[in-house]
């Protein structure tokens, strides 16, 4: 895929999906709710699995966070749920994306490149 099958703002190359388990909700907040996050800058998609209760975004991390999501969530009267895998999966995203935002802001350097204005002699 390239970058032109995407929202604007979301490049492939920093895109991630994440899954979330929902408690207190129920069709009048989960219409909000996905209203809501689908407006936000730098999401590509959000959908809703009823059966599963879960929310699955699909998100650029550079220009979008996992707590601007939660607390969208919060603000429609939803929670996330409290279990441990949740818990964990929420740690572990949160440590995946800080780790894609600072790649994405480090400019790439070489050792074996020529310093600016040497010339190699033959």
């Amino acid at each position: 895929m390239s970058d032109l099958e995407h929202r604007v703002g979301v490049s492939e190359a920093n895109l991630v999906l994440r899954h979330l388990k929902l408690t207190n909700i129920d069709d009048t907040k989960i219409s909000a709710i996905i209203r809501d996050i689908d407006a936000a800058f730098g999401v590509d998609a959000v959908s809703f699995e009823g059966h599963k209760q879960t929310l699955h975004i699909g998100y650029d991390v550079t220009h979008c966070e996992l707590d601007g999501i939660e607390n969208i969530v919060k603000l429609n009267g939803g929670d996330i749920s409290h279990d441990w895998w949740t818990n964990f999966k929420e740690g572990y995203y949160q440590f995946v994306d800080e780790n894609i935002r600072e790649n994405a802001k480090h400019k790439p350097w070489s050792c074996h490149s020529s310093p600016p204005g040497s010339r190699k002699k033959r």
